[in-house]
This record gives structure tokens, sequence and C-alpha cells, in this order.
């Protein structure tokens, strides 16, 4: 098995490995300085490389190439040509040349632009990403070379959640560099963000799915009754994994591992039909690039096999969602990791120093963050005891805090609790090494040895965002830090001095106790720290002056860029409400209140004919279902008519923030007002004419 997945893992990759035998010597070296050290490209090594791509994709039955990119939709887009060129003779030959490569020009006009392309500026431009390397994708349309590229306006404006990532980890290590130098780590030339993004989803059966209008159009149940069992008994957690999942991981373990995704560890999750997939970190560039092939390769493979994967953060009510943690840290070309703390923390001052940054940064950023987990979906698990809150803060366990109190205290730190070892009480068992610290899962930002996890990602976003809020705020951290020491007369002493100081004005950030707790909410609000309930709440602080100075100094993103973001964001927003709203009117008007009428006109049938056989016979059970049933049908007909006016009324708004609030204020709790008599009448109607499958049929029948 060994061999065979060494056989196997990364054969549909255009990496180093395959250039290194493919390009000759200077080509390579010209690339790699390109890749490692952000060189210009010369336009004679992307003729090469491109040859060389071509010839390597048709060995392997490809027949067309596309440039691969990621607009602001949050899903992926490509355009696919043939290698084929016409000859003088009326045959072909078999071409891709280096401008190709380089440049393509899907048309941009129907992409999310939030107005910094108007409808007949139809022109953009997918430029090659070299730092992520080309790959082929087979499906039924055959073997396809797929480049990873940026996209961009013909004006210069990112389109593409890539881009903005790119430029945010070239000002992360810009600023980590400068940093480190700082502290006498001359060696250091070149610092990257390192990313794991672990995968939560739902796996149900298609024909099941099929039958549920709003699974098709939202990716969520809009309506459905709970079952009798759900998740309380905690047997799915790391439970055995049944045939027809292991079927289905199997397959998705293969179709990654073959385009170089480090795969790692899957297992149950807490929810019935709930699964989690968690890769070895890369780069935070193809980190990204890997999770979109991820969530496509999830939904391509369980399609084959008569499945669905659901990546809503919210599939089904009243058992736990779906999220993404994304692991990140910062690794030096020397591979250090300055985010490990070694085994005593009080020395590692090039850790405390990197540490408090993070403090800095997250603290005074922390709207951003908040928003760049934000998804309609989203809106649903943070703050639900199921998800971290909403309130932002940061984990560091015991051992850390206590460091950074005698640092506070005293300028420098003493001693630091260790671990130690656990005697289980059976002789038989190893005694195993504890770590300093407990882990905190209500955190929503948590340091976990040598990382920090940031929980509140929602699982259908793209993880593109949030790490270009992460590498940006915490460029200008250090940037800020760096400035104080650079000024100092005495460099040594001012590095203690200004480690002291952030960790003073930022200590209220650090937050180790219970995250789903009432005090928490009170004491956080006490602390001066956000609580931003939703995404439309959040969406406002990306064009605050604060954050977009922060962008603009570091070089991520434009006034009009952050501008244009913001528009797209509450365009996201009242779209996904309006399908959602307009899909529970079709699904009430057309299903579920018909069923109902014909099941109420069965049990009147009922009574009548029971009556008219035995005259006095008790049909008392039928009349008072009768009157349950008519009461909850009349319940759900006037909240029917409300919705509809609610949408129609959001329809007529004004676009952006005046109509995504409206859609959160007013349809909302419409749509929750439809859905609680229907939900009352699957548990009494006949489960013979109900018209769609129950949450048990698609929990637990798989």
């Amino acid at each position: 098995m060994e061999e065979k997945l060494m056989d196997i893992f990364g054969i549909d990759v255009f990496d180093e490995a395959v250039m290194l035998e493919k390009l000759p010597k200077k080509t390579f070296a010209a690339l790699k300085k390109t890749i490692d050290n952000g060189e210009e490209l010369d336009a004679q090594v992307a003729e090469v490389v491109a040859n060389a791509m071509k010839d390597w994709a048709i060995e392997k039955g490809a027949t067309h190439y596309t440039h691969w990119f990621q607009p602001m939709t949050g899903v992926t887009a490509e355009k696919h040509d043939s290698f084929i060129t016409p000859t003088s003779n009326g045959k072909i030959i078999m071409e891709f040349s280096g401008k190709a490569l380089i440049k393509g020009e899907p048309d941009a006009s129907s992409f999310p632009s939030g107005g910094l392309r108007a409808t007949f500026e139809a022109r953009g431009y997918t430029a090659w990403d070299c730092t992520s390397p080309a790959f082929l994708k087979e499906d039924a349309a055959g073997v396809t070379l797929c480049i990873p590229t940026a996209f961009c306006s013909y004006t210069g404006e990112a389109l593409d959640k890539k881009t903005p990532l790119l430029r945010s980890m070239e000002a992360l290590n810009k600023q980590a560099v400068r940093a480190v130098h700082l502290l006498g780590n001359t060696d250091i030339r070149n610092v990257s963000c390192s990313v794991g993004a672990e995968q939560e989803y739902f796996i149900i059966d298609r024909e099941k799915y099929l039958k549920r209008e709003d699974l098709i159009f939202t990716g969520r149940t809009l309506f459905g009754a709970m079952p009798p069992k759900g998740q309380e008994m905690d047997d799915h957690y790391f439970g055995t994994i049944k045939e027809r999942i292991a079927s289905f991981m199997k397959e998705l373990n293969r179709e990654l591992w073959k385009l170089g995704v480090l795969a790692k560890t899957q297992h149950n999750e807490v929810a019935p039909a709930q699964h989690e997939l968690a890769p070895v970190y890369a780069t935070a560039n193809i980190a990204t690039d890997h999770n979109q092939l991820v969530m496509e390769c999830m939904k391509k493979i369980a399609n084959r096999q008569g499945l669905t994967c659901l990546l809503h953060e919210k599939p089904f009510a009243g058992v736990n969602g779906s999220g993404k943690h994304d692991n990140w840290s910062m690794i030096s070309d020397t591979g250090k990791n300055l985010l490990d703390p070694g085994k005593t923390p009080e020395d590692n001052l090039r850790f405390l120093f990197f540490l408090a940054a993070v403090m800095k940064a997250v603290d005074e950023h922390a709207e951003l963050l908040r928003l760049s987990a934000s998804t309609p979906g989203n809106d649903h698990r943070l703050g639900a005891n199921e998800a971290p809150p909403a309130i932002i803060s940061i984990f560091i366990g015991e051992q850390l805090e206590n460091v950074l109190e005698q640092f506070v205290a005293n300028g420098t730190a003493a001693i630091s609790k260790q671990g130690g070892w656990m005697n289980i009480g059976v002789h038989t068992l190893p005694e195993l090494k504890k770590d300093a610290t407990d882990r905190n899962r209500t955190s929503p930002f948590a340091f976990t040895g040598n990382k920090f996890e940031f929980r509140m990602l929602a699982s259908s976003m793209s993880i593109a965002g949030a790490n270009t809020v992460l590498n940006t705020i915490v460029a200008d951290a250090l940037s800020e830090m760096s400035d104080e020491i650079e000024k100092a007369k005495d460099p040594d002493r001012a590095i203690l001095k200004v480690i002291k100081q952030t960790i003073i004005d930022h200590k209220k950030i650090i937050f180790n106790g219970n995250g789903y707790s009432d005090e928490w909410i009170k004491e956080a609000e006490n602390r001066g720290l956000p609580n931003i309930k939703s995404m439309v709440e959040a969406i406002p602080y990306l064009l605050d002056q604060k954050s977009i100075d922060m962008f603009c100094r570091q070089g991520v993103f434009s006034k009009a860029e952050l501008e244009s973001r913001a528009e797209i964001n509450y365009e996201i927003y009242s779209k996904a409400i309006n399908i959602e709203a307009k899909t529970m009117i079709h699904m009430a008007a057309k299903l579920y209140i018909p069923c109902v009428i014909r099941y109420t006109k069965n049990l009147a049938d009922s009574i009548l004919a029971v009556k008219a056989a035995v005259a006095l016979a008790d049909v008392s059970v039928q009349e008072e279902l009768l009157v349950s049933v008519s009461s909850l049908l009349s319940k759900a007909q006037k909240a029917l008519c409300i919705l509809k006016e609610k949408t129609e009324e959001a329809a007529a708004k004004e676009e952006g923030k005046i109509q995504a609030n409206y859609f959160r204020s007013e349809v909302f709790p419409a749509m929750e007002a439809l859905r609680t008599p229907i939900d009352e009448l699957e548990m009494l109607v006949d489960k013979s004419i109900w018209p769609v499958p129950s949450y048990g049929d698609l929990l637990f029948e798989v």
C-alpha cells in the first residue's frame, strides 16, 4: 500500500521534481529564483516552461489547458482552450506558448466586481501564479492542464481572492524579515505563512437530496423537524466509519494525493452524517488552492458514488454545523517556526516578540477577523455553543499567560509552567508526557503549541480572505513594533520595552475561559471587545478609516478595492437570503400546505365515515388532531403571506447596505416564523404523505 501511495502521490502535478526533470538547468534555476525570491519572470524562461508543461500534460492525455482562478464568487473558475493549432496542409500541431502561459483574457463582465467594472467593460486578465504548481484535472471532459492564476481588471484592480493573498504574503514576509533582523537573526532571508485548513462536511444520500428543493437551491434545509435521536449520545464522533462513507473517503484520498494535496486525517465529526478531513500544512497560497480542490473533489466524488456532499455551514437545524479551522503560523527559510515557544518560552525573545505582535494585530483589528469568517450561513453557527463565539479573543493557556504576566511585572520572565508526566494508573500503559496547557475548543483564535488556530471560518468559504487579513494585520503590527525599535538609541533595551508595552496594551484580548458562558459576554463588553452578531453588522468595518489606512499602508488593498468588497459582501448576503426566502415560499405554497390540506381532508372524511358507521363512536382523537393541524395550517398560511410581503419589500429596497439590513432584520425573522408551524406539522402529519425526506432519512440513512 505504501509503495502504491508513493507511486501515485503528486503524479498529476507539474511540481519541482517534474520541472527538475523536464526543464534545462538554467531555466529551472531562473524559475526557482522567481518562485523563492520574487524575482521578475523572464519571457524566454516562460516560453521554455510552457513547452515543457505542454509536453508533460499531453503525455498524460491532456487536450486542453485552462487558467484556473478564484473570482470573488468564492469558488473557482476556468475557461478551457485546446492545444491544437492548424497547419497549412489542413493538419494540426499541439502548441502552447509562453504568452499563453503567462496571460489569459477571460470575460470579466459577469463576475462580481462591486462597482470596479461596469457590465459593458468586459476585459479581464489572468496572470500565471508560478508559486502554485500547475496540475491536471480529469473528468468527463477528459484531461485538462490547470494553471493557477491571479485575476485582475483591465485597470489593474484585483477581481479575485488570490491577488490580495499574494500581496499579504509579501507584506508579512517584508515585515517579519525586518523584525527578525532587528532581533539578531540576520541569516533569515524569507518568512512565509504556513496554513492547514481542516474541512468539515456532511455526506447524505443523493436520491434523498434530489427530493429536497431547499438543499438543491440553498445548500441547507429550510424546513425540518428533529428526529428522536440527534447527536446527544456523542456516538458518531470519532465512531466507526460506515462502509459507504469509507468508500467515498478512499476515492477522495486517492484523487487528492494524485493532485499533491497532503490529505492526512479523516474521521466522523460530532453531528450525524458529518465528517472532517485535515491536511498537512503548506504555504498559505498553496493551502488555499488545495482547499478549493478539496471542496471540489468532495462534491465530484460524492456524486459519482450516489452521495451528495454538503458544505453549507448549517445544513440541518438542531445539530452542529460545519466550520473550517485555519491553522496559521510563520516559517523562516532556515526552517524556524517563529511561533514555536521552545522548551523555555520565557527565554525565547523572538517568540515573545511575535506573540505580542499577534496579540496587537488581533486586538486592533478584531472586527476584520470577524468579517473574514462571515457568510450568511455562518451566522447560524457563531455564538450558538457549537462553534466559537462571535466575540474575538485569543487563548494562549496558563503557561504562556504566566510568562506574559512575569514579563509585564519584571520586564523579563524567569520560569514557565511545565507539562510533566501523566500516570494513567494501569501498569501496562506507558506514562504520557503532558502538554503544559490544556486546549480550549470555545476560543475563536487559539494558540495550539506552535501555531494559531482560527476556528471561526465557515465550511463553504475560501480560506484566502481570512489569511489575507491575518497576514496583513500581523505585518502591520510588526511594522509598528519595528519602527519603535529602529528609532531607539539602545535597540536591545527597546526590544524588551516594546514587547512589554505591547502585552500591557493588548492583554485584554487574552481569554482562557469558557467562551460559551454568559459571563464571558458581559466581561468582553467590559473589556471593550466587539460582539458582532451577524455578517451584515461586520461589513461596515471594512471601510473604517483605520482599516483602509492599514490595508493601503501594507499594499494589500486600495480604497477602491475595499469599497468593492464591501459592496460584494452586502450583495452576497442579500442574494443568499432572497434565494432562501423564495425557496421557502415555493416549498410552503406548492408542497407543504397542499399536503397538509389533503391530510386535513382525510381526517375530516375519517371522522364523518366513523360517525356514519357507528353513531356513538368516539372520534375525539381525530377531532383533536384535526383542530391542531388546522390551527398550524392557518399559522403557516399567515406566515407565508408575511414572508411574501417582506421579500417583495426587500427587493424594492436600495441595493447594498440598506437592502442587506432589511433582509437581516425583516425577511430572516419572517422565514423563521414560517418554518416553525411547518416543522410542527411534520410531527403530526402521516409520514407516508409528507412531501420530502425527513431529517431522520437524511442524517441516518446513508
